[in-house]
């Protein structure tokens, strides 16, 4: 259980340090809002992870396979790549070599969602079905530690010594869980969930296609099962409806990733707070305050019903978008922005757990791993790559402008919400059979 709390950790350090961490330090030292924008298409990297994850299922590594396992091995290669990156950013000048620090950065996202990868893996396959519950929840905390870590407390050592001294504690940092892989035990037998041995998956279309070349013929077969399986799967269960619903899944977020990926610039170049300000207040403060949303979520969820409080979601991060709208038309106040702030992680608390537990509830026993993974990918790419033109929004018109546009980019999930509501009678009966009870009736 402890094990999980510090690969939690080991998971979510990197992630700011290439998103919301690496921007603040790019808007400290004075680079282009446009390229700061441009910074954000590191994070798509995490969305299509799915493409080379039965690699890492499959795949024995040299020597490292013999000496650790196959999980353990992965895990300890990617957090090598991780702490590799991380050091090379903290020695690079972003202001004369954006290339560099844009490929330092790549490494870092690269590795760290390969080592996501990993853990899900150790995490399905080290403990039977009873103790999943309490892995992951146990996994999450740790995966919140970090990002506090790697999100205050990065921006409050670059406050006080570097953003060179702040970057190389990170590096150093990563060694917790190469420690915790070093100690724990690889899992005995690989499970591969409800899901089955996606290997045999690929052979056994592999073998549908004996009249190919036999590597033109495995190649066909993996993306079948990996890829397109899962995708077909929900279109014969959902028919005409499955378009809209992975619209649904690809516009949900986008509000709430492409406002994030200009927050920090406009904290520290436009309201002219301090690091150790935007650290207290957003970083340790929002972090309750995300935790609180996520509980309120929960209950919600539990007591209204999946699609309900999806359309809640909605609003409220458009909503809350229009505050910072408000927020960029008065001189700078740490009241205001812990209100806004607060306002905004609470939105996205309450969002997301409405969005994992639907998407949850939408995947089949027969593709579980895969399906989850290939919406949660659908569920940011859109975001991250719009948010990567961020900055020239704001260099062009300004951060108001920017944020009102953020703000009319939710309007589409809260249209759609509410005809997922409309359809909610249709929608449970097309859904998997292993889903719980049908939630309270919303049509």
């Amino acid at each position: 259980m402890i094990a999980l709390l510090f690969l939690g950790f080991s998971a979510g350090l990197p992630f700011l340090l290439v998103f919301s961490t690496l921007n603040a330090r790019l808007a400290d030292v004075g680079v282009e809002t446009a390229t700061i924008g441009f910074f954000s298409w590191l994070g798509i990297t995490y969305s299509i992870k799915v493409f080379w994850a039965p690699v890492v299922d499959r795949l024995k590594l040299p020597v490292l396979d013999r000496l650790l396992g196959k999980r353990r091995s992965w895990m300890v290669l990617a957090q090598a790549g991780i702490a590799t990156g991380l050091y090379l950013m903290a020695h690079v000048d972003a202001t004369v070599a954006p290339e560099m620090m844009a490929f330092c950065g790549l490494l870092v996202a690269f590795s760290s969602a390969t080592q996501d990868v990993a853990i899900d893996a150790y995490r399905i396959e080290i403990a039977e079905e009873r103790l999943q519950a309490a892995l992951a929840a146990t996994y999450i905390f740790g995966y919140r530690l970090a990002l506090l870590v790697a999100g205050a407390g990065a921006l409050y050592l670059a406050e006080f010594w570097s953003w060179q001294v702040s970057y190389e504690v990170m590096a150093l940092l990563v060694g917790v869980g190469t420690l915790t892989v070093l100690v724990v035990r690889e899992p005995a037998v690989n499970h591969f969930a409800v899901a089955g041995d996606i290997a045999h998956k690929i052979e056994q279309e592999a073998g549908k296609r004996a009249h190919l070349n036999p590597r033109v013929a495995r190649l066909v077969g993996w993306f079948y099962a990996a890829v397109a399986g899962p995708f077909l799967d929900f279109f014969r269960r959902y028919k005409e409806l499955a378009i809209l619903i992975l619209v649904m899944v690809a516009v949900y977020r986008i509000a709430d990733i492409a406002m994030g990926v200009m927050a920090n610039p406009f904290y520290l170049d436009f309201m002219g707070f301090s690091k150790t300000q935007v650290a207290d207040v957003t970083k340790v403060f929002g972090f309750f305050m995300t935790i609180a949303g996520s509980l309120a979520g929960g209950v919600l969820v539990v007591r209204y019903g999946i699609r309900r409080i999806l359309l809640l979601g909605a609003v409220l991060t458009a909503a809350t978008n229009l505050l910072f709208v408000l927020l960029a038309q008065y001189p700078p106040n740490l009241v205001t922005l812990a209100a806004v702030v607060s306002a905004d992680n609470l939105s996205g608390g309450i969002a997301n757990v409405a969005l994992i537990a639907w998407l949850s509830s939408m995947t089949s026993a027969s593709f579980t791993a895969t399906q989850y993974a290939l919406f949660s990918s659908l569920m940011t790419l859109p975001g991250k790559f719009i948010g990567g033109f961020s900055g020239i929004v704001v260099a062009g018109f300004g951060y108001a402008e920017f944020f009102l546009v953020s703000a009319v980019m939710g309007v589409p999930a809260i249209l759609l919400a509410i005809f997922m509501i409309r359809q909610g009678r249709r929608l449970d009966a097309l859904a998997p059979q292993h889903q719980r009870e049908p939630e309270p009736q919303e049509s």
